[in-house]
């Protein structure tokens, strides 16, 4: 079983023979109404350019980490080309390999065999750039919101225990990591793109990869920034607000979080979500060529 650079929300649960990496998965709200991925399920997460900026969502960190999401079901001998999204609810048939992003919700969806035949191999070609680096952007801004759930709200009920302060620097490491990862990945990617950028690529797509290449440390910037815009500060506190009248000292942390009420659960999730649009949003600006998150 293979899990590098992977983050697996509780409730998420693998079967044997599974090459996983690149991933953040979320769903489910119990040990028996769970998220699976089946047996002999691939994540194809290296590309013949030999990039990997190919990180999947399935599920999301804002709604995800409130654990009362309809769980996702990856049907075994099946497989996902990164980078995809893919919404709660979902049921993929075994077998099925996914090319594309399904962020809608509560579907069937069963994958269609890839069309025989031989073309002609262009290295570089990044005819779906926007597409890989909005969703290498998305997937950077779901990391920053769990970072700040960590910090916020994870941090309180790991307190308690003997080893919990060391577990939550732990955590924290851990996605410091796997944000570093992604942008070196999505750096390494962007100066590909731009020395390719004299062929086959008329004069739009040829802007594109150049303010790409121009403009990645602002990816880099911002994701190895600490803290949040004043936006997302005030969601927080009146998350956090609410959420201290109702959590208890040394509760346990799935319980608690699964009974809050609607409304503190929406705050909460409010906050999260204004994180990763805050996020994207600068992102799409630094780069208008990509015409990011427009779709």
């Amino acid at each position: 079983m293979g899990l590098k650079q992977t983050i697996l929300f509780p409730f998420v649960t693998l079967g044997s023979l599974i090459n996983f990496c690149d991933c953040l998965m979320a769903g489910g709200t119990s040990r028996q109404d769970h998220s699976e991925v089946g047996s002999s399920y691939i994540h194809f997460n290296f590309t013949p350019d030999g990039d990997k900026t190919t990180p999947s969502l399935i599920g999301d960190v804002p709604r995800g980490v409130m654990l009362r999401e309809a769980p996702i079901f990856l049907g075994g001998q099946g497989g996902m080309v990164g980078p995809l999204n893919i919404g709660y609810g979902n049921v993929v048939g075994a077998g099925s390999i996914l090319r594309k992003e399904y962020p809608e919700e509560n579907k069937l969806i069963l994958g269609k065999a890839h069309p025989g035949g031989v073309w002609r191999f262009v290295p570089r070609a990044y005819g779906n750039l926007s597409r890989i680096v909005e969703n290498n952007v998305s997937y950077l801004g779901n990391l920053a919101a769990l970072e700040e759930w960590y910090r916020w709200v994870r941090k309180g009920f790991l307190e308690e225990d003997e080893f919990g302060p060391l577990v939550w620097e732990g955590l924290l490491d851990k996605l410091s990591l796997a944000k570093k990862e992604r942008v070196k990945r999505l750096k390494a990617m962007a100066e590909k793109a731009v020395a390719s950028a004299s062929f086959r690529a008329d004069g739009q797509r040829k802007a594109a990869r150049i303010e790409l290449s121009e403009q990645i440390h602002v990816v880099e910037s911002l994701f190895s920034a600490k803290g949040t815009d004043d936006v997302a500060a005030k969601h927080r506190e009146d998350f956090l607000s609410d959420l201290s009248g109702v959590a208890v000292k040394g509760a346990d942390y799935i319980k608690t979080v699964q009974a809050l009420p609607t409304e503190v659960r929406d705050k909460g999730v409010r906050w999260l979500q204004h994180v990763v649009s805050s996020f994207c949003g600068e992102v799409s600006e630094a780069m208008p060529s990509l015409r990011l998150f427009k779709r």
